[in-house]
């Protein structure tokens, strides 16, 4: 078999017996030239990977922002009973007031 060996099936697997590569003479030598597609694809990673690390800094918003809600109904449901007791010790304190000044009257 005298046909030479492909880059996807070269001749032998020896490097030694492989045939140099020749620098290519529609580049320059030295050149390095950047890939168009190569370079969108780098940019969409980045973008990507800059909303993957906003992702935990907008749960951590989202979660404090629940945990402040929660605190500020809390605080109302203990505004609210202590409100009620406080209007239960005065309704009792009006009652003995009252109580106070039938008796009052009565003597």
């Amino acid at each position: 078999m005298n046909t030479a060996g492909t880059i996807d099936r070269p001749l032998t697997h020896d490097p030694k017996k492989q045939a140099p590569m020749k620098p290519s003479t529609s580049e320059p030598a030295g050149s390095a030239t950047e890939d168009v597609t190569t370079t969108g694809a780098n940019d969409s990673r980045q973008n990507r990977t800059r909303e993957m690390q906003l992702i935990p800094e907008a749960l951590a918003r989202a979660h404090m922002h629940d945990r402040l809600h929660e605190a500020e109904r809390e605080r109302r449901a203990m505004r609210l009973a202590t409100a009620r007791r406080m209007q239960r010790r005065a309704e009792r304190a009006s009652l003995r007031a009252r109580r106070a000044l039938a008796m009052a009257v009565m003597q």
